[in-house]
């Protein structure tokens, strides 16, 4: 973890929070009724979440009330254009930037002397069923300030009207009380201390509700897709007409969604983004031993590669020889027309989102097919799964984790 540290791919756009702003964030606490932390100085993400604190708590969903009803805290501008680093839904990180987009100037405003708590209010106290997660589809973003800052202006603003009538501006009384106002929370005449309620249009999402499901929404007329990563849950569950629901391990959740024209199996295109070949790699490397060279290095020299791809057992070398033909035959119409028929192997590198689809809804497909994969892009992984990179990491070999880090920052624009 400490070489993703240095290298700025992990904590490094989080936001440090130490001083006056912890008083500040607490009281935040306070008010969506959790308990204050007791640590002197943390970061936070977009969200206002902390890492350091859900560890101190030992509770993931501190910012919830509830799962159906997730929280934020804006102690800063800073948080503007940060990750959300553990969201509990894949849209948290766009409502907080459609907020600050909307209203960053009085956000800048505000956290001045201030921290406001954010409620996102779906119109559902609890989730029940599953089903209940399609009608998450608008959400109302309310903002409360601490310390009660606007209703204090408004009071500042009636004692300066008051000055200003008549004669009143001789009276002793009214002076101090203006200047106790100004003394306790400054010259508050000016300022812009009210958030207006914003709603926030959903679409499909991930959701870790009910132990994590996949919702997506149908197009045009077709069915909603409901997948489980809890058995349990995808066991219990009792859908509609109008919706299908999988569990995770249930592999024809792929053929549903080929059905709703949201996934295709597509070698050119995995190969025009550079997935084909990362993921073959990392095939390859699922079935080296005793390797003397860097992981890295026969990665990257191709006399080495083939050095190391000789030393494979017979159907080993079948499979990446396969894999070799169907890229080199990625623009034939008959490219997968092959012997053997598409294994594992040959699924993990050719199926993809389909391109016709909303921008959102691939991310959100690939963040399944990278869920789901038995051999997993490194790249993907980290951009899609960070959760499951940062653990994986630890365990890899570190010439291949020096490789994965180079690989990243060649290719930030979506990490």
């Amino acid at each position: 973890m400490e070489k993703l540290k240095r290298s700025e791919l992990f904590g490094a756009a989080l936001v440090p929070v130490t001083g006056a702003l912890v008083e500040r964030y607490n009281k935040c606490l306070s008010f969506i009724g959790t308990a204050p932390t007791q640590l002197s100085s943390f970061h936070i993400d977009a969200m206002g979440w902390s890492p350091e604190i859900a560890d101190e708590k030992n509770d993931f969903l501190y910012l919830n009330s509830g799962e159906a009803n997730p929280n934020a805290i804006i102690l800063s501008p800073k948080q503007n254009d940060k990750p959300a680093y553990s969201p509990f839904h894949s849209f948290d990180k766009d409502i907080m930037h459609h907020i600050f987009k909307k209203q960053k100037h009085i956000i800048k405003d505000i956290t001045r002397d201030a921290a406001i708590c954010v409620d996102l209010d779906q119109y559902i106290d609890a989730f029940y069923e599953p089903e209940d997660l399609l009608k998450y589809n608008q959400i109302s973003v309310d903002f409360t300030i601490i310390d009660d800052l606007y209703n204090i202006q408004q009071q500042q603003l009636k004692l300066i009207k008051e000055f200003n009538e008549e004669d009143n501006f001789l009276e002793e009384s009214l002076h101090l009380k203006i200047l106790a106002s100004a003394r306790k929370h400054g010259d508050l005449r000016s300022r812009t201390l009210k958030m207006d309620r914003m709603n926030f249009l959903t679409t499909s999402f991930y959701t870790r509700a009910f132990g994590g499901v996949y919702v997506i929404r149908k197009q045009d007329s077709g069915k909603n897709i409901l997948i489980f990563e809890n058995k349990e849950e995808a066991d219990k569950v009792k859908t509609s007409s109008s919706t299908k629901s999988f569990h995770i391990s249930d592999e024809r959740f792929f053929s549903a969604l080929a059905a709703e024209k949201m996934l295709i199996l597509d070698p050119e295109q995995s190969d025009t983004i550079g997935y084909f070949e990362r993921v073959k790699k990392t095939i390859f490397l699922s079935h080296l031993k005793d390797a003397t060279h860097s992981l890295s290095d026969i990665i990257e020299n191709s006399n080495v590669y083939k050095r190391y791809l000789n030393r494979l057992d017979a159907s080993t070398r079948k499979q990446l020889m396969i894999l070799d033909r169907l890229q080199l035959k990625a623009k034939d119409p008959n490219a997968l027309a092959i012997d053997g028929g598409l294994t594992p192997e040959i699924l993990a590198c050719i199926q993809i989102p389909s391109p016709d689809i909303p921008v959102k809804l691939q991310e959100l497909i690939w963040k399944l097919i990278v869920k789901t994969a038995t051999y997993k892009d490194p790249l993907f992984l980290y951009w899609y799964d960070k959760e499951t990179f940062y653990t994986e990491f630890n365990n890899w070999d570190s010439s291949y984790q020096d490789w994965v880090i180079k690989l990243i920052k060649q290719n930030t624009w979506n990490s």
